[in-house]
């Protein structure tokens, strides 16, 4: 008997640079790091959470170095993972042009899990690039589970976006009483 009633495998994905280690720190600490370094390879974390109260479910956070020269990681990662966050920089429109070939490589990999589209660094919002809208449009055009847009640094919908996820993952995984 294991102390979690579930254990979900999550990867972070997209583009150097767009928040992924970031939006894990935040998470896991609650903290925002400054002057983070660039993610090699691939970094793994864990949280523990309570879920509705009732559920100890364990997260297991895969962290993949957005640079093209990792993507030959991805495949082997992507075995067992449970769900995806898609994250790009809404000051950044070529992040997000980029979100075809991400969730190709996920659902060739990993099958037909649930994709999160994020758009991160809200707190840059004055030099915005894509809109909310567009965002949202990109999440239904490739048939992504869900949306958001948040702000590692101000921690804005940071807990949201797991919570969001973590009912998701209960839905399509649901747990035997």
């Amino acid at each position: 008997m294991t102390d979690f009633d579930y254990t979900f495998k999550v990867m972070m994905l997209g583009d150097a640079s767009v928040g992924k280690t970031s939006l894990t720190i935040r998470f896991i600490s609650g903290y925002f790091l400054r002057d983070l370094k660039l993610t090699i390879g691939v970094d793994f974390y864990s949280k523990n959470v309570i879920f509705h109260n009732v559920h100890k479910v364990k997260l297991q956070i895969w962290d993949f170095g957005g640079e093209e020269r990792f993507r030959f990681l991805l495949s082997q990662y992507c075995k067992g993972a449970n769900a995806a966050f898609f994250l790009y920089d809404i000051t950044n429109a070529r992040t997000l042009e980029h979100l075809p070939a991400w969730t190709n490589l996920i659902r060739e990999h990993a099958g037909d899990i649930p994709i999160m589209l994020v758009g991160s660094k809200l707190d840059l919002a004055e030099y915005r690039a894509v809109s909310r809208d567009e965002g949202i449009q990109a999440a239904k055009t490739y048939s992504l589970t869900s949306f958001i847009e948040l702000s590692s640094k101000t921690g804005k919908n940071v807990e949201k976006a797991f919570e969001v996820m973590t009912d998701t993952l209960f839905e399509k995984y649901p747990i035997e009483d």
